[in-house]
């Protein structure tokens, strides 16, 4: 696939590439791209540790003209803990969001998994978001074809029982040192980010590739994104849930 391979020598060469959606037909097709990219990763060593979810606010679904949702895969070398320092050298274009991050408790294997049937518990994240299209000229076909624009994430340290929260009433904060660049609450991803992760379980079912036990699930921005330069320092707090924060040098 010609996308595939322009996606590649975006992320190898570190210089970002024209849109894929001259080559890339439709959504599905998309999906295609990103697998393929997964596969060779997991090929070279990689491990699949979840999924992200993108698109949850309805203004960015509006925007790229589309009425769902979309994910991406996360692998083992995608993952850092609350504190760490981040290279930013090997991203092209990052911009941090503050999430709830769901670590799951159970199998989500079913066809009607709705919001009460998720359970496990969850950790504030950081989701460090890169696009490997030059300048984020996205549409949804690049997105997804782009592993859903995933970087690299950060979790916090201390995980909270899912059962003891009202999610859509936890309220984000977060800063870049110490300026306050996003403010946000659970409510603005999809009303609910159980709605978001059962969304994710019956699409995941229905290709074949089920959510399971221990995996980890970035379930979508609670505000605006902010661009990471080398040099800054990020700490987002979500009211009942706990911090997380990351340095990011070059």
């Amino acid at each position: 696939m010609e996308a595939v391979g322009r996606l590649a020598t975006a992320r190898a060469t570190g210089v970002p590439c024209a849109p894929v959606r001259d080559t890339v037909r439709d959504v599905a097709a998309a999906y295609a791209v990103q697998s393929a990219w997964v596969a060779d990763r997991v090929a070279a060593g990689a491990r699949v540790v979840g999924r992200k979810i993108g698109l949850t606010h309805h203004a960015v679904r509006a925007q790229l003209g589309v009425d769902e949702p979309d994910f991406g895969f996360l692998l083992d070398d995608m993952a850092y803990g609350s504190g760490a320092r981040v290279d930013v050298t090997p991203l092209l274009q990052p911009k941090a969001e503050a999430e709830i991050a769901f670590v799951l408790g159970a199998d989500l294997d079913a066809a009607d998994i709705g919001p009460a049937d998720v359970v496990g518990q969850v950790v504030a994240a950081l989701e460090i978001v890169d696009s490997r299209i030059a300048d984020w000229d996205i549409t949804i076909v690049d997105t997804v074809a782009d592993n859903a624009s995933a970087g690299v994430f950060v979790l916090g340290a201390d995980p909270v029982p899912l059962s003891e929260l009202d999610l859509p009433a936890c309220a984000m904060t977060m800063w870049r040192h110490d300026d306050v660049v996003s403010k946000g609450s659970g409510a603005d991803c999809m009303g609910d980010p159980l709605r978001a992760v059962a969304w994710l379980a019956r699409t995941a079912h229905q290709l074949g590739a089920p959510l399971r036990a221990g995996d980890v699930v970035l379930s979508g921005a609670l505000g605006p994104v902010v661009p990471i330069v080398a040099g800054d320092v990020f700490r987002a707090e979500i009211t009942g849930i706990g911090t997380v924060s990351a340095e990011f040098r070059s």
